[in-house]
């Protein structure tokens, strides 16, 4: 009888243990993501208006404007978390389009986000003294990442049985 109860108080553990390994998503509503990055959108901008995206990067500047405030970032690909990887190249920049005014410590430059929004065209811009064209993006949800998130990554499960090698 004791080890039955052991049995199933070890499944049930390790059950909790792989759960609890195992990271969701940001944004669950994501049904209609299009599979696309601010630099497919600079090439034709009329093309992608209205497509619903998920993008993320580092945030470079906030500006309140009169109706609505605007959050320029360098866009990075996103993990299967949906969280930026800022080791990785970018992958163009945006400019996030927030209604009213946001207050600026809640999106200081160099805090990194994650977005779940729509395309709404695009603007000419300056990144130095260079043209840019910066696709506009309306948010439907913004996640924006604590400080040294990129840190916190652990394996999601990390089962096995033998011998195990691992090279960083």
């Amino acid at each position: 009888m004791t080890t039955r109860l052991d049995l199933r108080a070890f499944v049930l553990t390790l059950a909790c243990a792989i759960l609890a390994a195992c990271a969701t998503p940001v944004f669950n509503d994501t049904g209609n993501i299009t599979a696309v990055v601010a630099s497919d959108v600079q090439q034709a901008p009329d093309r992608y208006a209205g497509t619903e995206v998920i993008w993320g990067g580092r945030i470079i500047a906030v500006e309140n404007r009169e109706q609505t405030t605007e959050v320029e970032i360098v866009g990075y690909p996103l993990d299967r978390d949906q969280q930026p990887m800022p080791d990785s190249p970018t992958v163009g920049r945006f400019i996030l389009v927030l209604p009213g005014f946001v207050e600026p410590f809640d999106y200081p430059a160099g805090r990194h986000l994650s977005v779940h929004g729509f395309i709404t065209g695009s603007r000419l811009g300056l990144v130095d003294e260079h043209d840019y064209l910066y696709p506009l993006l309306r948010a439907k949800d913004v996640t924006v990442w604590p400080w040294g998130f990129v840190f916190d990554k652990r394996p999601r499960v990390n089962l096995g049985v033998g011998i195990g090698v691992r090279i960083h």
